[in-house]
């Protein structure tokens, strides 16, 4: 594995590689966070992922960590930055065993909309290195897209989830 450069809640505005996405998702705060912390959830909705393994124990805080397996081999090993509960949760790249990887963090803001829908903001941030940089500068496109497609498969998987529960 190789380390990563040690990031703060400034890099979200100042990396060298950002995206960003944005939906409204039929669903509370509580909702929202109870998916994000169900690691089953992220494979069903970012398709890049294979699994999710928490290393740290609940009640998840700033400081928590967990192991993300992802299509292609990637693994990554991240720690949380930013957890309050219902509004706010950030995490950055510890480990990884892309080589050409400086820094990661994905950001994610939740604001209640107060009529039982919230905004969920994603921001991926990234500072790449070597031929990382020529690839993402020729795809960067295809980044963003995917992220506001996997964003909308987000908002799907709660909204069905909770519906689902809320007819039980």
């Amino acid at each position: 594995m190789n380390a990563c450069r040690p990031i703060d809640q400034e890099f979200f505005a100042q990396a060298p590689v950002r995206f960003d996405a944005e939906v409204v998702v039929r669903a509370t705060p509580e909702q929202i966070f109870e998916t994000f912390e169900d690691a089953d959830a992220w494979v069903a909705w970012a398709v890049p992922i294979q699994g999710v393994a928490w290393t740290s124990l609940p009640p998840f805080g700033v400081g928590t960590t967990r192991t993300v397996t992802m299509s292609g081999g990637m693994i990554g090993d991240e720690e949380f930055i930013a957890w309050e509960r219902g509004t706010h949760m950030a995490f950055r790249f510890t480990e990884t065993n892309i080589p050409q990887m400086g820094a990661f963090g994905e950001d994610y803001r939740v604001t209640d909309l107060g009529d039982g829908r919230c905004r969920v903001h994603w921001v991926m941030a990234m500072e790449p290195l070597g031929a990382n940089v020529v690839i993402l500068r020729l795809f960067g496109w295809a980044m963003q897209a995917g992220l506001q497609f996997m964003l909308n498969r987000f908002r799907a998987y709660v909204e069905t989830r909770y519906a689902t529960a809320e007819a039980a």
